[in-house]
């Protein structure tokens, strides 16, 4: 990519989140991150270009020293930080402001800069030599949290009983974040029972709300609508998969032609989710099992009978079972990190300098990586150990946030990364993006708002108790005349 020839109509609008916008190339397999920040901030905010490139690498260098080797190289892309002509960006910003969705122009793009972070286009197989017409497929998931918390400082019940993300439903639902409840469980999920898999999926296909996005050749051909009232049309989503699956047309009766491609469909998902296990001597995938925190929700719509069916797991080198390891390092749930927290502050009151020996702000390099790894178990009271399990804690949240691209394309016999699966045959990449590191200073937010989301499942699921209304009624006798 030559920096000085950057023209802003040889780039596309690819999609944003809560801190940055993306844009794909049209001819190459490269796309720009860039950072936003709030609008009517906009003459009070703008970052030096120092501040921008050094928010930048932190998320570089946090990718590549932190999140890669929890994860695996295999699954991480960390990316470069480039400096871009402030006039393609200004040009850029205007090109693609037309193409933004409502809701996210609350947020403008960092235009006096000029430093963006330049990745591969996942949605993409760079390495498809497009012998098929048809062009690769791209699912992107975001799990969210695939456990329930077995801390000792809980203090609610349900919280070890229902997950997150089925608990913040109600509480979005509310606030109307969202239309309708998603059905969706993340420990259904992360399970490793095929079937509970195809149940997470069916219903994320359902209500994706932001938790899942496809993409056919680079382009979004479906994800949650902008208003979010209208459902996603899944006989437009099975038009663009029938010619990926042409031989499941006669699977099923006439009456559900689409049935057999989403079936089918899903099964290629679960395949690339459960991939890459390394095997033991036996030859069975090696699992991982969650031996300390009950493995089911009580909010998943997934039938309880049938979840004694088999002694599940996740192959150990599965993208799942990477994601679910990290998440697992918040071992005291934000109850116990909070208290941790207020220690730091308070000894950063008393001794203001040691904020960067403690690394409170980065820089994320192996000795951060350090900290993490080498936390004690117990706590002895200082410092060090609440600063260890504070970092811990925000690793996991990172893990608990990220997403998963599942990228595949039809493939001859021979080529490599292949799903095992009968025909059709596939060449796909499993990949895990969204890494950046969550933000010291965010730990308050996070116990305010799980205090808010437990307090209103509470209320909104509990049967109400009799009223003296009730009472009333039963001591009313009613009189019935014939007419």
């Amino acid at each position: 990519m030559e920096l000085d020839k950057m023209d802003e109509n040889d780039w596309k609008y690819h999609g944003e989140g809560n801190k940055s916008l993306v844009v794909s190339h049209l001819q190459h397999c490269r796309v720009l991150r860039l950072l936003k920040f709030p609008s009517e901030d906009s003459a009070h905010t703008r970052q030096t270009a120092e501040q921008a490139f050094r928010h930048i690498l932190n998320i570089v260098d946090y990718s590549k020293y932190v999140m890669k080797p929890l994860l695996g190289e295999k699954y991480i892309h960390s990316g470069e930080v480039v400096k871009l002509p402030l006039d393609f960006v200004r040009q850029l910003s205007l090109k693609v402001q037309q193409e933004r969705p409502e809701l996210r122009c609350d947020k403008v793009m960092d235009t006096f800069s000029g430093c963006g972070l330049c990745l591969p286009n996942l949605t993409q197989l760079p390495l498809h030599h497009l012998r098929d017409h048809r062009p690769p497929i791209c699912v992107e998931i975001k799990p969210k949290c695939g456990f329930l918390p077995f801390s000792r400082h809980i203090t609610k019940e349900c919280k070890r009983k229902v997950c997150r993300f089925c608990m913040h439903q109600h509480y979005k639902l509310a606030n109307g974040k969202w239309k309708r409840l998603s059905r969706y469980c993340p420990l259904d999920l992360f399970s490793g029972s095929k079937q509970r898999m195809y149940v997470a999926l069916k219903n994320l296909l359902e209500e994706p709300q932001n938790n899942l996005k496809i993409f056919k050749g680079g382009e979004l051909i479906f994800s949650c609508k902008d208003d979010a009232k209208q459902q996603p049309d899944l006989n437009d989503l099975i038009q663009h998969l029938w010619p990926y699956f042409p031989h499941s047309n006669g699977l099923y009766n006439s009456h559900q032609p689409g049935k057999a491609v989403l079936n089918e469909f899903i099964q290629v998902i679960c395949s690339s989710l459960l991939s890459g296990g390394d095997s033991n001597r036996s030859g069975e995938p090696r699992k991982m099992h969650l031996s300390e925190s009950r493995p089911h929700c009580e909010a998943s719509p997934f039938p309880r009978d049938l979840l004694r069916n088999g002694n599940h797991g996740l192959p150990k080198d599965s993208v799942l079972s990477k994601i679910l390891q990290v998440q697992m390092l918040d071992n005291l749930d934000i109850e116990g990190i909070y208290p941790l927290y207020k220690r730091v502050e308070q000894y950063l009151e008393e001794f203001p300098k040691e904020r960067n020996r403690l690394q409170i702000d980065g820089p994320y390099n192996e000795s951060f990586m350090d900290t993490v790894k080498n936390c004690p178990t117990e706590d002895d009271g200082s410092v060090e150990y609440a600063v260890g399990k504070v970092h811990q804690y925000r690793v996991a949240m990172t893990a608990k946030d990220c997403s998963i691209m599942i990228t595949f394309a039809p493939c001859e016999e021979d080529e490599e990364h292949q799903l095992n699966l009968e025909k059709p045959r596939f060449t796909y990449s499993v990949s895990i993006l969204d890494l950046d590191p969550k933000p010291y200073e965010g730990i308050p937010h996070q116990y305010k708002l799980d205090t808010k989301i437990v307090n209103y499942y509470l209320r909104s699921t509990q049967a109400p108790p009799p009223s003296s209304l009730y009472k009333e009624r039963q001591e009313c006798t009613l009189l019935f005349h014939a007419v």
